[in-house]
């Protein structure tokens, strides 16, 4: 039955509600409350909200359901994890709609952080970047959970010094029901997402969901908007004794806007106002409509699970990926004086729109990749050890293209997408091109691991990996080069030590190494003007790494926490920074040689009430550099300085109110001083970020389905700052060499911070 409100009880929920904003609040909408926190340092929560035993040799944390519903429905993974500890997240836009963001842990960044997908990998196979404004929508994730430091053996990735961040989507439900989300925010944003359980199929044992969601927002900032559609499914079978087997499907088809990322130069000149322009000129390459970046996106996964008997277990996970997209921008075109790699062109070319032989164009940046996998493993229990064996094959192709496309005269490019069959082509018919190239990278891996159970409280692991990676790819530009190649191969040893004290307290510790190579660019020469500016080179070493961690937990009725000591030692530091290559920002590599870190991560977790839950998380950090850097013929005295991107402090903290009729929430994140060049001659201040929410579950007035009315305020203290480094440089201003010669500076660029916003989402479940 409806229960009836009284105007007093409602004012004194009210006012519990705005007392518990003193503490940083997360919250549930999904459910009545418990004594639980949706931040989790280990493990889900038990019925009695206990957080629940994690036996994992290594730190890891997790946010699951109850805490990402209550998020702003726009928001991505990467702003999700934010709270947790050693996670520093950049995000352009409050909404994290753009491509512009980025995601380092203890210092490294998010082409060192392997990303899964219900077991299927989503970096990028070339440059190892993850997109999180691709990846599922949030009212289909079960978990997001974050390792710091540490890529589980058996995980198809070969980027993981940083950690692993592995998402889970929600299984089917059982009964047939439907769910729908209207959202509308600041910035004209509105979104509408359904989504549809079918329950038991007939008498098959399948169940299935599908949604769709369509989100549209005008940039917060400057001219333009963005737009999102998305679709994703999942269909299940579960069987016998733990048995399952899915397939999981996530389309993604946005047009995006990315913002520009000012020097600091430009930054304490224009503010916020460093923008596109809103209007087009004749001549104009800074027009709005010139970067908008369309992509495509397609992602299948089939994990399946078969208990073999009551010791062998096999698991699997096939993976399939389709992406084609575009990073364009404005530049201007001569009829005359074009080269096609080294080559020079006579013959003047066609260009629609020139004036006096010089036309404003649309520079495409186009990636077209494909990839497929598969990993399998078996585990067999034999007596104290768990034995694992397995292997991983990875397949993909990455066609790359840097062509021209014609713009009409209100500025509109012809084709924003830079296909091929509408480009600007030679007087020949041959494609004007200041890139063209194709990659196939061929990952091969075997891993083997025991864990051997010494006694019910120790247990210790030991394991192995060994990856082959295999890169070859072809110019398409005249020139010098044509074929290249890269053949790569590395053991990754490991080991680990997991010792429960007693029921509520555990001490572990690991060792863990891993590799990175450089990214396909560093292969390709790059031209300018017919002459070689950067050869390619298969000579760049690979990255290693060798990690420690260790980390004590407690998990009580009321007070959960966990610490973890961690220190990593690296050889060739691959550091990414972004590139002006022709006029197109390309993810590159710069090798930083060796670099020595270690910290403390901590995170406490603290349930004083029902429906009150408290979340404090912390890092210390501290990331040095332990090579001078060569730059030319000398080098930088870069010894010593710190690492860039590596805040010394970062202070999260949340909490929730839940008792069943009125929720609210309040998170905030303080991230130190970052430095941007390896020279530490510049940096960016510390800065703190505030979110709110409050909210009402409506389903006891109505007719008891699940009907909730939430608002949430991002950024509400609006803050005017740079929220991370976007591009490194080896030094901002001119320095003086070991070789006493001088070493040019060049300025970094840096990410805006989302400016406030305000959504009001209902949800109702049908």
């Amino acid at each position: 039955m409806p229960v009836v409100i009284s105007r007093d009880q409602t004012m004194i929920r009210l006012a519990a509600l705005m007392l518990s904003a003193a503490w940083p609040v997360t919250v549930s909408a999904q459910q009545a409350p418990d004594a639980s926190a949706d931040i989790r340092v280990i493990g889900h929560r038990d019925p009695e909200g206990l957080l629940p035993d994690q036996t994992a040799p290594h730190a890891v944390s997790e946010v699951a359901t109850d805490f990402i519903v209550k998020q702003a429905p726009t928001q991505n993974a990467f702003q999700l994890v934010n709270l947790l500890p050693g996670a520093n997240v950049a995000s352009s836009d409050p909404y994290g709609l753009s491509t512009s963001s980025s995601l380092t842990l203890r210092g490294l960044g998010q082409d060192e952080i392997g990303v899964l997908m219900e077991g299927a990998p989503q970096n990028d196979i070339g440059y190892y970047y993850a997109y999180p404004s691709q990846f599922a929508d949030t009212e289909n994730l079960r978990r997001i959970a974050l390792s710091p430091g540490s890529v589980d053996l058996d995980a198809p990735t070969v980027v993981g010094a940083g950690g692993l961040l592995s998402l889970s989507l929600d299984d089917p439900k059982a009964t047939r029901q439907m769910l729908a989300d209207l959202a509308l925010g600041s910035y004209a944003m509105r979104r509408v997402f359904v989504r549809v359980d079918t329950g038991e199929i007939g008498s098959t044992g399948l169940k299935a969901f599908v949604s769709y969601s369509n989100t549209r927002a005008d940039n917060w900032r400057g001219a333009g908007y963005d737009t999102r559609q998305h679709v994703d499914a999942k269909l299940l079978r579960e069987w016998g004794n733990g048995n399952r087997a899915s397939l999981a499907l996530s389309y993604n088809d946005a047009n995006s806007s990315a913002y520009p990322s000012p020097t600091l130069a430009e930054w304490q000149a224009q503010g916020r106002g460093f923008n596109y322009d809103a209007r087009y000129t004749p001549g104009d390459t800074n027009y709005w409509e010139l970067y908008r970046a369309p992509f495509r996106n397609l992602y299948a996964s089939a994990p399946v699970h078969l208990v073999l008997s009551d010791r062998l277990t096999f698991d699997s996970t096939s993976y399939l990926q389709f992406g084609y997209g575009n990073s364009p921008y404005g530049t201007q075109l001569a009829t005359t004086g074009n080269f096609l790699g080294n080559e020079e062109l006579t013959q003047p070319i066609t260009l629609p729109g020139a004036v006096d032989g010089v036309a404003t164009v649309l520079g495409n940046y186009t990636g077209d990749q494909m990839r497929a996998g598969q990993v399998a493993k078996l585990t067999l229990q034999a007596g104290i050890h768990r034995l694992t064996a397995g292997l991983w094959f990875d397949y993909g192709t990455d066609r790359v293209t840097q062509t021209y496309t014609s713009v009409d005269a209100d500025g509109r490019p012809a084709d924003r997408w830079g296909y091929r069959s509408r480009a600007i082509r030679t007087a020949d018919g041959r494609l004007l091109a200041y890139e063209n190239q194709r990659t196939v990278t061929v990952t091969k891996s075997v891993f083997l691991a025991d864990s051997i159970a010494l006694t019910p409280r120790l247990t210790v692991d030991i394991g192995f990996k060994g990856v082959n990676l295999l890169r070859n790819g072809r110019n398409y530009l005249p020139g010098p080069q044509s074929a290249v190649r890269r053949n790569s191969f590395v053991a990754l040893p490991r080991a680990a030590v997991h010792y429960a004290i007693d029921d509520r307290q555990q001490l572990f510790a690991n060792i863990t190494t891993n590799f990175r190579t450089p990214n396909e660019f560093t292969l390709y020469d790059s031209y300018y003007g017919g002459v070689v500016t950067t050869r390619g080179t298969d000579a760049l070493k690979n990255e290693y790494s060798v990690s420690q961690e260790l980390g004590y937990r407690y998990i009580g009725p009321s007070l959960s926490a966990s610490v973890t000591g961690f220190h990593y030692k690296f050889r060739n530091r691959q550091l990414a920074t972004v590139i002006d290559n022709g006029g197109a920002l390309v993810n590159s590599t710069l090798n930083a040689g060796g670099q020595t870190s270690y910290g403390v991560d901590g995170e406490i977790d603290y349930r004083p009430a029902k429906g009150v839950s408290v979340y404090v998380s912390g890092e210390y950090l501290r990331a040095r550099i332990d090579d001078d850097l060569p730059v030319g013929t000398d080098f930088l005295p870069t010894r010593g300085k710190r690492a860039v991107s590596s805040p010394t402090f970062q202070i999260g903290g949340g909490g929730t109110y839940d008792d069943g009729l009125l929720f609210g929430s309040i998170a905030g994140k303080y991230v130190d001083r970052q430095y941007a060049t390896f020279m530490n001659d510049e940096s960016i201040p510390g800065y703190a970020t505030l979110d709110l929410a409050i909210g009402v579950h409506l389903a006891d007035w109505l007719d008891g389905k699940r009907t909730d009315l939430r608002l949430n305020a991002i950024n509400v203290t609006n803050p005017h700052v740079l929220a991370g480094v976007q591009a490194v440089t080896t030094n901002a201003r001119d320095t003086i060499g070991r070789g006493d010669t001088v070493i040019t500076g060049n300025a970094p660029g840096y990410y805006v911070g989302g400016g406030a916003a305000v959504v009001a989402t209902v949800s109702r479940a049908f």
